[in-house]
């Protein structure tokens, strides 16, 4: 984990300081069997590079190792179960950057150790997919996109929920709009759910786990 400050200059301008190790961990103890669950969905409004989203990965990827790790089809598609349950939103495009980055790294080594011969480069890019949907560069006050200076531009925040409804090799992904999963007054954004009261429902899409990269 990386220094709390990068610059005084970035804290001046944005407020910028990272949680330290001791503080995420104790956080997340106070939740800890959600932390546990494989599927159990977390959202960073300022995710800032990870630190929160990296212990939280961290923590279901031992699960998923334990349950799974004799199988490599069960590994890859519950790893990716996993890094899809992870959300964030930075307002700095290098964060987000490094944020991805980090996340990626940490279920590659996983699934590397863990799958040896059968590791997958379409899973591999799947992964990354996930990432690029899940980790958005973004104002979680305005609940907009950004630009790459920073500010607010017209299109929306929006994520996208990952399951394995058939429970086989095609991963669901539906989409929904960041502003309507928290400003409906009966959603405590309970990122996300199947009922479209919890969020304005998009598109859905159904591939091949490996294949996710084609659903654009």
């Amino acid at each position: 984990m990386g220094k709390q400050v990068k610059s005084k200059e970035r804290v001046a301008d944005h407020g910028e300081v990272f949680t330290n190790e001791r503080e995420v961990n104790a956080m997340c103890d106070l939740v800890l069997q959600e932390t546990e669950r494989i599927d159990s969905r977390f959202l960073e409004p300022a995710c800032g590079d990870g630190n929160f989203l990296i212990e939280i990965l961290k923590r279901k990827l031992t699960i998923v190792e334990k349950k799974y790790k004799k199988s490599s089809y069960d590994f890859e598609r519950f790893s990716l179960l996993a890094i899809g349950s992870l959300y964030g939103v930075e307002l700095l495009n290098d964060n987000v950057i490094t944020c991805r980055d980090r996340l990626f790294d940490l279920w590659d080594r996983t699934y590397k150790k863990n799958c040896k011969k059968d590791y997958n480069e379409q899973t591999v890019n799947s992964a990354k997919y996930i990432l690029s949907k899940n980790i958005v560069c973004g104002n979680a006050l305005t609940l907009l996109k950004v630009d790459e200076n920073g500010n607010d531009i017209s299109d929306p925040i929006v994520f996208s929920e990952w399951t394995f409804p058939f429970n086989d090799a095609r991963m669901q992904r539906k989409d929904y709009t960041f502003d309507e999963l928290v400003n409906k007054d009966e959603s405590q954004l309970s990122l996300l759910s199947d009922n479209e009261k919890n969020g304005k429902f998009l598109k859905q899409y159904i591939a091949h786990y490996r294949n996710l990269g084609g659903i654009n």
